[in-house]
């Protein structure tokens, strides 16, 4: 049996997964939006498989097509480095990478690496999942992520991990705090405030319960939250002061809060990269996976390991 599409077919398919639009992905083919309809239902109909979901505005990858679209774009980057050569990769690439990351790494961490690898490939659009820990898991190993930047390892056999920096828990509390001029701080001593922390979906609260199990005087919290943006926001105005990773914090001086390193015990997290064993990463991620594992992290004493 002679399946009947080509490259084009791919093209376009590929163009719509990644904008979720007919129009747009048919303007930015430069083609019609019917002749961009036809290449796709000759995709589809050659294969004998529905790969999207039509609505009036929009429309989603089936299951089969996320799998497809993720071979596809695999498959298009390759072609792209034959014909191009490696000497014109950084000028002339285009592709899509997809990284999911923890949200606590985004800002302070994997924005300064976006930022070289983005001025090197400057025409590689980069996806990001910025999600928990299990999430973040879960989309590597499912494939919908090219690789994965998160602080738990994993004892599953078809997942690699590797740690590029360390991070510390500090407390966050606001300038005007009483433990806002401290050097550091004991956990015993946050039991003297309100005291705030993620909830134990979260995989940083995994890390603390179960190293506080043995603390005596072990901080309760009064209010816990489900991400550590609105714990910070909580902070903010005033209800009182939380542990959270250094990463969360921002590195420019915040105009109304501050970290103070945490002690007796200092709780450390490992923060690494996550791929899948025996693939290689497409072309277009390839060089941000080793841009990160070479980089660690920008500025940050004491923290980059390697």
């Amino acid at each position: 049996m002679t399946i009947k599409f080509d490259l084009g077919d791919l093209q376009a398919f590929a163009a719509v997964a990644d904008l979720g639009s007919f129009g747009k992905a048919a303007e930015a083919l430069h083609i019609s939006q019917p002749a961009f309809s036809r290449r796709i239902n000759k995709l589809e109909s050659a294969l004998g498989v529905l790969l999207l979901d039509r609505t009036t505005r929009r429309v989603h990858l089936t299951a089969v097509g996320r799998d497809f679209a993720h071979k596809v774009r695999q498959m298009l980057d390759e072609l792209d480095t034959t014909l191009l050569g490696m000497q014109d990769v950084a000028a002339t690439r285009m592709g899509v990478v997809t990284i999911a990351c923890i949200a606590s790494a985004m800002n302070n961490f994997l924005t300064h690496v976006i930022s070289r690898y983005h001025a090197t490939y400057p025409k590689i659009r980069i996806n990001i999942i910025d999600s928990v820990a299990n999430d973040v898991l879960a989309a590597v190993a499912s494939g919908e992520a090219d690789f994965g930047l998160t602080f738990l390892s994993t004892h599953e056999p078809d997942i690699d991990f590797h740690m590029i920096i360390e991070d510390n828990f500090v407390v966050a509390c606001r300038r005007d705090h009483p433990l806002a001029s401290r050097q550091q701080v004991s956990w015993a001593e946050l039991g003297q405030y309100d005291f705030m922390t993620v909830s134990k979906r979260s995989g940083n609260r995994l890390i603390m319960d179960m190293a506080l199990t043995n603390l005596p005087q072990r901080p309760r919290s009064i209010y816990e939250a489900q991400h550590l943006t609105t714990l910070l926001g909580l902070v903010e105005a005033g209800l009182g002061v939380a542990a959270v990773p250094s990463l969360s914090m921002s590195e420019a001086q915040h105009p109304l809060l501050i970290s103070v390193p945490l002690i007796d015990p200092v709780i450390t997290r490992k923060l690494g990269l996550i791929r899948r064993n025996g693939r290689s990463l497409s072309p277009a991620a390839q060089p941000l996976y080793t841009l990160l594992r070479e980089l660690g992290m920008p500025g940050r004493t004491g923290a980059q390991v390697d």
